[in-house]
């Protein structure tokens, strides 16, 4: 049987390891700088830019943007500290709730 995460519907893995952690999310130096220059709201930065790494990381390994709230804690806090943001509310975002973010169902 195929994995989750290997099918059309991808999730993240219950249990992602350190290693994998590292290879498939954690941002780059380029990225991080690259997502700075496309951020360009003063007071809402540093979450602004965790949530485009969030983002960013959770396309390249699925190829589908999940819903902020399904991205595991460990992610989050990984992309956090790329992005040297201090603690904080883990970011929301409105973009799962128009109906062009949303997966269609299978029929």
């Amino acid at each position: 049987m195929t994995s989750v995460e290997r099918t059309a519907y991808p999730r993240f893995k219950r249990l992602i390891t350190a290693p994998e952690l590292h290879l498939f999310f954690a941002p780059t130096r380029d990225e991080v700088e690259s997502a700075s220059g496309a951020t360009d709201c003063d007071g809402h930065l540093p979450t602004l830019l965790l949530m485009l790494m969030l983002m960013l990381k959770s396309y390249q390994r699925m190829g589908c943007f999940p819903k902020l709230e399904d991205v595991p804690e460990m992610v989050v806090d990984l992309a956090r500290q790329a992005v040297e943001l201090l603690e904080g509310p883990r970011p929301r975002g409105s973009h799962g709730s128009s109906t062009a973010g949303r997966r269609s169902s299978p029929r």
